[in-house]
């Protein structure tokens, strides 16, 4: 008997976004699964062999990662910060776009040159992204590991400068931060793990019915 597939979905933005995308492949949840002040984290569908996990989005790469969900949304930032060998990202949804950007405070940019640095200190919750994107440069980047509240770190001498993700870049400006660079551009994906893509025919299926319900949104 196959598997029953668990499928991993971020809490926030993506998760909206997301909903349609999984009506149109074919799976509906059950009510609570997008309610937001739900605590639960284990959700049935209109599949009995399919259930939905709602977790952190960086939680939802490695739970496929690790096999204990066989197939996943989640943004291309954490597919590039983790790097797992094995998740399969074949399809982009579309949705859920925004980048990855460097920011400093407004002041420092009226003078600062990015072609000329040399060595930077940054908070992000994106250290691995990070120091990749600046060693091809040749820059030295001191990388510190913060969840949240990113923005605050220049002000209180954390850190010169951020790296984290835009989309209006309004949360920048009211913490007195503009945008110096563009790391890369995001949008979710659809990951599975590679072992379940191989084993399980109905994994397969679902990626062909992303692909298909993409397809129908554009």
């Amino acid at each position: 008997m196959p598997q029953p597939i668990i499928f991993a979905v971020p809490k926030g933005r993506i998760l909206e976004e997301a909903l349609p995308l999984l009506e149109r492949a074919g799976i509906l949840p059950e009510p609570a699964f997008g309610d937001e002040k739900s605590r639960a984290l284990k959700f049935s569908t209109n599949k009995d062999d399919i259930s939905l996990i709602r977790v952190r989005a960086f939680d939802v790469a490695t739970f496929v990662a690790h096999g204990a969900a066989q197939i996943g949304i989640v943004g291309s930032d954490v597919i590039d910060e983790f790097d797992y060998s094995e998740l399969y990202a074949p399809v982009d949804l579309n949705i859920g776009h925004c980048r990855i950007s460097i920011a400093e405070p407004a002041e420092m940019a009226e003078t600062d040159d990015p072609r000329a640095w040399s060595h930077v200190r940054v908070a992000t919750k994106y250290p691995n992204l990070t120091r990749k994107h600046f060693a091809k440069r040749g820059v030295q980047a001191e990388c510190v590991k913060l969840n949240g509240a990113m923005e605050i770190a220049p002000a209180l001498g954390l850190s010169s400068r951020i790296v984290d993700l835009v989309s209006s870049g309004k949360t920048l400006k009211e913490n007195g931060l503009v945008e110096v660079e563009v790391l890369a551009d995001v949008s979710a994906r659809l990951i599975v793990n590679r072992a379940a893509f191989k084993t399980n025919a109905a994994v397969g299926a679902l990626v062909a019915a992303f692909r298909e319900a993409v397809g129908a949104a554009a």
